[in-house]
Formats: structure tokens, C-alpha cells, sequence
């Protein structure tokens, strides 16, 4: 068997940033200078000035509370600008504005990044009342109805890459469930569920598909007010809201989500 020589050329600095960045982008909470140093086994003193010149070029900051650095939204911002994620960009923002406005709820977009869900746009409820994600927020695929739409929606191939990746990293019995939950996902063609983040919020999430994948997951963070339309009234627009952002980008709605946005 031949073995891995690893890199042809070594750049020590760069990857001692690279590391830092890495190491925040996984972090549940801020890390202070100390933290930094035992979660790379590096010493303080070779980890201060790289710290101190990523925070200068605004790659990370510190938190709100003080107590360490997270990353901001910098590089988020960098693949923004990408051609793939702002053509998506762009093709969801206007269809979200008028779904949003149809069902008093604000909507988000959501794409997977690692093992994780991003936030990449969002549209606010009309009026005075709402809730909303900001752009940028994280959070596990696996503990997120928006992970759980970018994960059940993917063909077979896809979902058995994944599930190498993701579920040796989680409880048997909690990737039983996510696998059970994927499974009526498909069937119904989209997924309600209560927000794991914050309670009285009933998510209400559908596939956007482009060449042959899922490329995100439209999600509704429905909250009843005396205005609102109840969750049976929303779940329509917002099937046929993704896919006629599938429909910009060239993807293929199957029949059945159709159906789903026709009847309701």
C-alpha cells in the first residue's frame, strides 16, 4: 500500500491560522486565547499574534459577552460570492419576498456546510409581529429541521455518503430517529416539526433541488399570531415557493410536492 507524503510544500503559519479557524468553526460557544491553545495542544505564546491578526482582519472577534472568540461572518460573506450560492441567492430571494408577504411569516435559506446547516438568506414577516434567523446562524444537520430537509431529500448515493460522515458522531438510537423522520419527510413531501431551538416555533421546511441534488431547504418558522394562516394554509405556498425556486435553477420538483402545494 502506498502511503499518503501529505502536502508537497508546508506553509506552518497558514495552517496554524487555518487550524484556529477550523477549530472555532465547530466550537458550541466562544473560545477564550487559553481554550484556543489546549484544543490545537499548541502554546499560548505561538497562537497570540496569529489570534490577534485574524481578529484585525476581521475573520473572527470577540463575543458579545466577553468571554471569547467566535468566528464572524467574514468568510460566510467571502463564499457568498461564489457563483453556485449567489445564482441560488438570487434566484430565492425574490420568491421568498413573496412568499412572506402571502402568509405573514418570515422564511430562511438553508444549505449545508460540513456537518452543518447554514443560514444564507432570509426574508422578515410583514407587519410588527414575527420571528427570524439571522444570515450566518449554525447549527448541527442532524439537531435542525433544515438539516433534516438537505439530508432526506438527496438521492440514496448522497444520503449513504452522509450518513458515513455524519453518523458515526451521533447516538445509534438518535440517528434511528433521523432516519425514521427522513423517511416520512419523503413521503409527505416536506417537514413540520417544533423548533429545536426555540419552543412555540413549529418549523415548516421543503427541498429546492438543482442538478439532480438538493441544493437547500426553504424553512418557515411558522409562530401564530391573531393574523396568521395556520400551519395547513402555510405548508402550501411554501412547497410550491421552493419549487419554483427549484424551477430557476433547473431542478426537478417530483410530482407529488405538486400535488401537496395544489391541495392545501
Amino acid at each position: 500500500m502506498i502511503e499518503d507524503p501529505g502536502p508537497k510544500y508546508r506553509a506552518p503559519a497558514l495552517e496554524k491560522g487555518l487550524a484556529v479557524l477550523e477549530l472555532l468553526a465547530h466550537a458550541r460557544a466562544p473560545m477564550s486565547l487559553n481554550a484556543i491553545s489546549r484544543g490545537l495542544n499548541r502554546s499560548v505564546s505561538e497562537l497570540f499574534r496569529m489570534i490577534q491578526v485574524l481578529e484585525f482582519r476581521g475573520y473572527l472577534e470577540v463575543s458579545g459577552t466577553g468571554e471569547g472568540y467566535v468566528l464572524s461572518n467574514k468568510l460566510f460573506a467571502l463564499g457568498m460570492t461564489r457563483a453556485p450560492t449567489r445564482d441560488l441567492h438570487d434566484a430565492a430571494l425574490p420568491i421568498m419576498h413573496r412568499l412572506a408577504e402571502h402568509i405573514g411569516q418570515s422564511c430562511h435559506l438553508g444549505v449545508a456546510s460540513a456537518d452543518q446547516m447554514v443560514i444564507i438568506a432570509r426574508v422578515e414577516a410583514p407587519g410588527d409581529l414575527g420571528f427570524s434567523v439571522r444570515i450566518g446562524y449554525r447549527r448541527s444537520l442532524i439537531d435542525s429541521t433544515s438539516g433534516l430537509v438537505l439530508y432526506a431529500f438527496q438521492s440514496d448515493l448522497v444520503r449513504g455518503e452522509w450518513k458515513k460522515r455524519l453518523s458515526p458522531a451521533v447516538r445509534r438510537r438518535d440517528w434511528v430517529n433521523f432516519e425514521r423522520r427522513g423517511h416520512a419527510a419523503r413521503k409527505a413531501g416536506y417537514v413540520t416539526a417544533a423548533s429545536h431551538a426555540v419552543r412555540g416555533v413549529i418549523d415548516l421546511s421543503a427541498p429546492v433541488r438543482q442538478s439532480g441534488s438538493v441544493a437547500a431547504a426553504l424553512t418557515v418558522p411558522y409562530v401564530k399570531t391573531a393574523r396568521s394562516l395556520s400551519v395547513a394554509e402555510t405548508v402550501g405556498p411554501l412547497v410550491q415557493a421552493a419549487h419554483e425556486i427549484s424551477s430557476e435553477l433547473g431542478g426537478r420538483t417530483p410530482a407529488a410536492s405538486l400535488k401537496i402545494a395544489v391541495d392545501s
